[in-house]
């Protein structure tokens, strides 16, 4: 699987650290500062960098912590560096690379690093292209042989018809992303208004289908001859390595790989619009009116992004933000607003959005922005605004650096966009010099009476909402005509000149077996029966910790159902002693991150923090958990922001295909056949009374657990929990009894009519048993080899034999009431029929077709993944849940591995047979009526029963 990401996605460390973008909080209130700034990190990533002869740079970082080994490499190569009606290329490229080259067989790049215990993909975004890879340490040299297959001799093995299957891929991909989304075509629509036609980033990374659908194989060769060669590229490694070794298998795979065109780098390239343009589009899938204004800003690494980064965050998060003040609480045009820079490699971008309330007119959201921009400016903002993004950014940066492949990707970038890894020092030193003066200069600067462009994306048929005086956006829609894509068979026929080579690229041997030793879990009781499990590691200064309250949705009444994911928001809003904003006043100088959710069969309170910070960190978890709020004011904005969302997902065909997935699973007689976030009809009766009497009524140490991981040890933790055992009373918790849907003997087929649809999601399942099972293990390793991943039969088959989709897998979701097998896929919507059969017939001859080789490759990939299982605190937390969810044995991780090695062949087919039947697989297609639903009735599976998008039958 590929993906278009954004330069920030890269360097995924960097952007978590330190792009202060509008997904952080801040408040805005000039209060008493009573923690000391955060002084400027000493840190570095410890690396060596040098160059091969053909000028490719590889950097190297040893980390071994853990077994395993990470590759990224970055080509500087994106969107940006493709030309009007040769759009989509780079994305598309990297698709065609994840096929084959000239020594590693066709489907093995995909295929095979699953295979081995591995996870892989790739992304492209304006400017660049990422592949990147971790693998345990034994496959090192494997990855090396494909990686270096890839970047030297895959261009040879491009035929005609895999370029035309790919397309096909790609197609489904914009699809399931862009054309079959509430405002998917927002993107591109003021990507083309905001820079001009010649400008690299005037059209989107996907590009247009037609460019897509004209391109040749003559195209694509020039374009790699053009940018693929080593000498655009940063190869990081990071892991278990030495270097010394390491330096000899690069120079072996990498070395004799020819050099490619000198590439230039693109100069900075900001944009001034001339007037403001105002567009409108009447979208099939929206359910909301949705406006966006977006100003042109600098390129990344300009001394003004980090200022206007800031901004983003000042103008629209925190309870004084003037966005939220004037739009969500005061005028209550829409649950929410944000604001945030997007400072690319040659031009940046300052987006301001509100998606509004149902029937609300965008011209009231418009004066109301407009509004909270003077207050901005009349107001300003605290110099402790600025003490809590700075706060944040120590911790932040910590997470961002927990994995080796975070590791790789700052590295690589770095290197890439900014010319060294060791830019990072400056890089923070550029965010942390920023001044109040600075965010008010570039506000002057770049907003304050600038010219923008907006965009007003409004539900079909309510024109009327959309701003006064918005020209017609021009989207064209791609219609979709049966039987218009020929069925391609791609062979790897191997009749393409090969390149010489100094030795046989021959696949290298697996290296030694990684010793794998599962971490160490400390177990304790308190004497209010809340159970606590830790992992110690101290790799880092951080800890992170959840408190999990078993129940959640599970124990709702049914026709109020969501009020425990009101309850879980409404946590975050203040506790008796604490405002909201002195609650997130707290929380942001501590530099913490702490979240409340609730789930099917649970709610769950998260903390991240600077181990420095636990004991204040928890005593704010403390006091949400103990001392709640429950503020009327913040009620009413949570539950009528729960309702806006809920109407949006009525537009969204896989949102829709979740929802009532559940009610066919379930039936309509059990909780779980329910959303945990319920309905539009179950949230407009939950009264505030209901949220606090399920407070009262269920929230309980003795259904609790609390897990910890990181820079602790067990005696500190059982020291700081003292006040949860004194003032947290235990409570006995009644659990109401559900029957489950029993299975029939024959499947049942529905479908939902999304009218207009491009693509239609397809979702089967089968109840099978309580999470706590003995068959659960079992039931996974045999659904490895159907479904999980892209080296699983359901990808191998309908996405690279056949191209109808995306991507395709089957996956087991697991409750403990009650577990269920799902299989789902989202495919174009002229081979509905075609894929819903071939997906039937696929778990039907999984049995038969289950051999003694994917028995053992099962084995080989489930051991070899656990090498990746304990990497991160995050990882350990799962663990711990685990155990306390499921009642498992503190060492379950040992007898798992003990566990499956005594299987034989014979204890697969069984669990298959009994748990695997597509006979008594229920199936739910979301799609167009009009063009697909007669031809699911030749199927064989009776005639599609029809649903309305609640999940309730039609007569028809």
């Amino acid at each position: 699987m590929t993906k278009i990401i954004t330069r920030s996605l890269v360097a995924l460390a960097v952007s978590s650290a330190f792009l202060l973008t509008a997904c952080q909080n801040s408040d805005k209130a000039e209060t008493s500062i009573t923690e000391p700034p955060v002084e400027a990190i000493d840190f570095s990533i410890p690396y060596e960098r040098y160059t091969l002869d053909n000028g490719l740079t590889v950097i190297l970082h040893q980390d071994k912590s853990d077994p395993i080994v990470a590759l990224a490499t970055v080509f500087h190569v994106g969107s940006s560096r493709e030309e009007p009606g040769k759009t989509g290329f780079a994305h598309f490229f990297e698709h065609m690379a994840f096929n084959n080259s000239e020594n590693v067989p066709m489907g093995a790049n995909r295929k095979m690093i699953g295979e081995l215990g591995g996870t892989r993909n790739g992304g492209t975004w304006n400017d660049g292209t990422i592949y990147y890879e971790v693998v345990p340490k034994d496959a090192f040299e494997k990855l090396l042989w494909i990686d270096s297959d890839r970047m030297g001799y895959m261009i040879n093995t491009v035929t005609k018809d895999a370029l035309e299957r790919e397309k096909q891929v790609v197609k489904n991909e914009k699809r399931q992303r862009v054309d079959n989304r509430p405002y998917g075509h927002t993107g591109s629509v003021i990507s083309s208004n905001l820079y001009p036609e010649d400008h690299p980033y005037n059209w989107s990374v996907i590009g247009s289908l037609e460019d897509l659908q004209n391109a040749t194989l003559e195209d694509v060769k020039k374009f790699y001859a053009k940018y693929y060669g080593p000498n655009n590229a940063t190869l990081v490694i990071a892991g278990d390595i030495e270097f010394d070794e390491t330096k000899e298998l690069v120079e072996k795979w990498f070395g004799e790989i020819g050099k490619g065109q000198p590439v230039l780098d693109l100069e900075p390239r900001p944009v001034e619009l001339e007037q403001t343009i105002s567009l409108s589009h009447e979208d099939n899938f929206a359910k909301l009116p949705e406006v966006r204004m977006v100003f042109p800003t600098v390129e990344e690494y300009h001394k003004d992004s980090y200022a206007l980064n800031a901004l983003g965050e000042i103008l629209a998060q925190g309870k004084r933000a003037p966005l939220y003040k004037v739009i969500v609480e005061e005028k209550k045009l829409a649950p929410g607003a944000s604001a945030y820079n997007s400072s690319r490699e040659i031009a940046g971008e300052f987006t301001i959005r509100v998606r509004a309330n149902a029937g609300t007119d965008l011209d009231l959201v418009k004066a109301a922005i407009e509004e909270a921009l003077a207050k901005f400016e009349t107001e300003g903002f605290s110099e402790k605004d600025l003490l809590q993004i700075k706060a944040r950014q120590e911790t932040q940066f910590y997470n961002g650096i927990s994995s080796v492949l975070n590791k790789a990707f700052n590295l690589a970038s770095y290197n890439e966009f900014a010319g060294s890894p060791d830019f990072l020092k400056q890089d923070i030193a550029s965010i942390k010099a920023v001044t109040k003066q600075d965010i008010i200069d570039v506000y002057n600067k770049y907003i304050k009476g600038q010219h923008y462009v907006m965009t007003s994306f409004v539900p079909k048929g309510q024109l009327k909402l959309a701003v006064d005086g918005s020209k017609d956006a021009g989207v064209v829609e791609e219609k979709i005509v049966q039987g218009a894509e020929k069925d391609i068979v791609v062979k790897d026929e191997g009749d393409y000149p090969k390149t010489k080579t100094s030795f046989p690229r021959n696949e290298p041997p697996l290296g030694k077996t990684p010793l794998l030793t599962p971490p160490q879990v400390w177990d304790h009781q308190l004497d209010n029966g809340l159970r606590v499990l830790g992992i110690e590691q101290n790799e880092l200064p951080l800890v992170q910790f959840t408190l999990r309250i078993e129940g959640g949705h599970y124990l709702e009444r049914p026709e109020k159902s969501g009020v425990a994911y009101i309850l879980s928001e409404l946590m975050m809003e203040g506790t008796r002693d604490k405002t909201p904003e002195e609650l997130e006043d707290a929380i942001g100088l501590l530099g913490a991150g702490i979240n409340v959710e609730a789930g099917d069969e649970d709610i769950t309170i998260s903390a991240n923090t600077l181990a420095r910070n636990y004991d204040k960190t928890l005593s704010l978890v403390e006091e949400i958990l103990l001392e709640p709020r429950f503020d009327p004011a913040e009620f009413e904005r949570i539950k009528k922001r729960l309702l806006t969302r809920l109407k949006q997902q009525e537009g969204d065909a896989p949102a829709i295909a979740s929802t009532v997935s559940r009610k066919m699973l379930y039936g309509d007689e059990h909780i779980l056949g329910i959303p945990a976030s319920g309905t539009i009809e179950t949230v407009s009766a939950i009264t505030l009374d209901d949220v606090k009497a399920f407070y009262n009524k269920n929230v309980s140490p003795t259904v609790s657990a609390f897990h910890v991981a990181g820079d602790i040890s067990q005696s500190e933790v059982i020291r700081s929990l003292q006040r949860l055992t004194t003032s947290w009373d235990a409570k006995q918790v009644e659990w109401p009894e559900y029957k489950a849907k029993t299975a029939d003997e024959q499947s049942q087929l529905y479908f939902i009519d999304v009218p207009g649809a491009k693509q239609s999601v397809i979702i089967g399942g089968q109840l099978t048993f309580p999470g706590a099972s003995g068959d659960y293990n079992n039931l996974v390793y045999a659904n490895d080899r159907l479904g999980a991943g892209s080296s699983a039969r359901l990808f191998q088959l309908l996405r690279i034999e056949k191209g109808y989709t995306y991507g395709a897998y089957s996956y087991i979701l697991r409750r403990e009431s009650m577990s269920a097998l799902m299989a789902q896929t989202s495919v174009r919507a002229n081979v509905t029929k075609e894929s819903l059969d071939l997906l039937t017939n696929e778990i039907e001859q999984y049995k038969d077709t289950f051999t003694q080789d994917d028995f053992a490759t099962t084995q080989n990939i489930v051991i070899k993944r656990q090498t990746r299982e304990f990497e991160t605190l995050g990882s350990l937390l799962g663990v711990l849940e685990d155990i306390s969810r499921f009642d498992l044995p503190l060492d379950y991780l040992e007898h798992e591995q003990q566990e499956l090695s005594n299987l034989e062949l014979s204890d697969f087919k069984q669990t298959i047979q009994q748990y695997m039947n597509p006979k008594r697989m229920d199936y739910l297609v979301v799609g167009d009526a009009k063009t697909q639903l007669e031809r699911l009735g030749e199927l064989g599976l009776g005639k599609p029963i029809q649903l309305d998008i609640k999940g309730n039958q039609i007569n028809n």
